[in-house]
């Protein structure tokens, strides 16, 4: 099967490459700046899991697509969507299907508006990784997870036909049954890392060591838990468990993308990831989420002006 990367940043970049790896057929399709750094310094992965140098990954421009992939996987950020479908569009034939792995829900229905809902599965992602000044992927943690599955839920053929795609391809694969909630809890989890440690410009374990820290962490985390619920989607026992075990860990330098983004000046998924959960929010009370989210903005705001 021919498998269509969409970027080779932090994310699409490290899967495809294990993948590669494998021996997969991987093309990813980048932009010409992205593509010209590929060329100069290949694909390079710092990893716990092993480094991996990749001189000269296969790469496509979109006008340069002559024929359909198999599947695709979207790793852009959220804001890019628009520019990503574009890219994508002449990668899509009348089989192809997409696993998307942004963050939030909002990109589902318009990848199902463009391309048919039939094309796209659920996916997410789970790993913390970032480009270095060179472009080369650091990955952050130990853990690396790539799960997938139908919406809303249930199994199928070609579900199963990406697992074995790919499995064993160096990274954790999970094939899931429930996607849709495996989603939302991500959800959760992600906006309340997101919210806490860039309210605070601070990682968790300086925020816990901070008056009313630990205080606000759980606010935030009730209340992004009580959006899911009031939309049907509950966060179960061990995902919940595990979200309190990660975000109250004492002295943990874990931090959210989204603050590494706001260090460095750049754009940021404010309304993907937050702005759109208390869309959602049903009359929940979320006093913390709202002051974070005015935060964020107020953040886009000044970009823009001082721009």
């Amino acid at each position: 099967m021919r498998i269509l990367v969409v970027g080779a940043g932090a994310i699409g970049g490290y899967f495809g490459a294990r993948l590669l790896q494998a021996g997969r057929d991987v093309t990813f399709l980048v932009r010409p700046r992205r593509a010209a750094q590929l060329a100069e310094h290949g694909l390079r992965i710092m990893s716990p899991h092993g480094d991996l140098h990749i001189a000269q990954p296969p790469r496509v421009i979109s006008s340069d697509i002559a024929q359909p992939y198999d599947v695709v996987l979207l790793s852009c950020k959220a804001y890019d969507l628009d520019s990503a479908m574009d890219g994508i569009a002449p990668a899509m034939g009348p089989d192809t299907v997409i696993v998307p792995m942004l963050n939030g829900m909002q990109h589902l229905d318009r990848l199902d508006a463009r391309f048919g809902a039939q094309r796209v599965m659920g996916g997410r992602c789970m790993i913390s990784s970032t480009l270095d000044e060179h472009g080369a992927i650091l990955h952050l943690s130990a853990f690396h997870v790539l799960s997938f599955g139908e919406r809303p839920s249930g199994n199928s053929d070609r579900a199963q036909a990406l697992a074995e795609l790919f499995g064993n391809a160096g990274f954790d694969v999970q094939r899931s049954d429930a996607m849709l909630q495996d989603m939302w809890e991500k959800w959760v989890f992600l906006a309340t890392l997101a919210s806490s440690t860039c309210l605070m410009r601070a990682p968790i374990g300086d925020i816990l060591s901070a008056p009313r820290g630990r205080e606000t962490i759980a606010a935030l985390l009730d209340e992004c838990s009580a959006i899911a619920a009031a939309n049907g989607y509950a966060v179960r026992t061990p995902a919940l468990e595990q979200a309190r075990a990660t975000l109250f860990a004492e002295k943990s330098p874990l931090m959210a993308s989204m603050l590494r983004d706001v260090e460095r000046g750049a754009p940021i998924e404010s309304d993907q990831i937050v702005g759109d959960l208390l869309a959602r929010r049903r009359q929940t009370a979320t006093p913390t989420l709202e002051l974070a989210f005015t935060h964020l903005k107020a953040y886009e705001a000044r970009r823009a002006r001082e721009r």
